[in-house]
């Protein structure tokens, strides 16, 4: 179980190969041996990822998991619980995709919002259910400022992570009484493979830096995190500004 400070035993990634999601195992294993279960495609990248984490003293599991499967993703998950309690889920997938193709093309927008938006709740609803049986433990969700107000230049990603922001948000009040802690964690650009060759937003952060205001929040019990915090302010201006001002900016 979680301990007074926040270190947990056990750990689930969804999205194995997320470099944010390594950063926050990396984090907590950081002064202890952690038993981890990294989840994603079969690859060499996932086989890299679990070797980084056996090199740090984890013990890691390797699953297969699928975003776009979701009539697998309960069982995904059964296996992932299947060697006892899980104190800290991570739910760590995604895609950003060419944003321009995506409002013009049925494939890519339906891909993105299968895997933005569909399998983090059909893997929420499986999780919570094993966290509520074991009536504890801490379910992040790795949200974006994106979905707080929709931009033009991202908007079909940014209604994707909209949607995954409001079912976490909504399953935060929905496990409190079980005892089971969620944190929905939106961070602003980060510097990843994902977002490589783009142009850097203001207060953009690197992987490791979004893992720590991760590992605050489960620490603390925090609801609602962004990265860095100064987002929380942006994105209030943001929200409240006319449309038609909003239209004019460069975003």
């Amino acid at each position: 179980m979680i301990d007074a400070v926040g270190n947990p035993q056990s750990l689930l990634l969804l999205g194995g190969t997320s470099e944010i999601g390594l950063a926050v195992a990396e984090r907590f294993a950081a002064n202890r041996s952690l038993r981890i279960v990294l989840a994603g495609r079969l690859s060499n990248r996932l086989t890299e990822a679990a070797e980084r984490l056996r090199d740090k003293g984890c013990s890691v599991t390797v699953l297969d998991f699928d975003a776009r499967r979701p009539e697998t993703h309960a069982e995904v998950v059964d296996k992932a619980f299947a060697d006892g309690d899980i104190d800290v889920t991570v739910v760590a997938f995604g895609i950003l995709g060419d944003q321009e193709q995506a409002w013009t093309d049925i494939e890519l927008a339906r891909e993105m919002a299968e895997v933005n938006y569909v399998a983090p709740v059909t893997v929420g609803v499986a999780v919570a259910n094993r966290l509520r049986a074991q009536g504890h433990g801490s379910l992040v969700a790795l949200s974006s400022v994106a979905g707080e107000r929709i931009r033009r230049s991202n908007f079909v990603y940014g209604s994707t992570k909209a949607g995954m922001d409001g079912f976490y948000t909504g399953l935060t009040e929905a496990l409190r009484p079980s005892g089971v802690h969620v944190a929905v964690v939106r961070p602003g650009f980060v510097h990843t493979k994902m977002t490589e060759g783009l142009k850097a937003a203001p207060l953009s952060q690197t992987p490791q830096q979004v893992a720590q205001i991760v590992v605050d929040a489960v620490a603390r019990r925090r609801e609602l995190a962004w990265a860095p915090g100064a987002f929380r302010y942006v994105m209030s201006a943001l929200r409240h500004l006319p449309r038609a001002v909003f239209r004019r900016l460069p975003v």
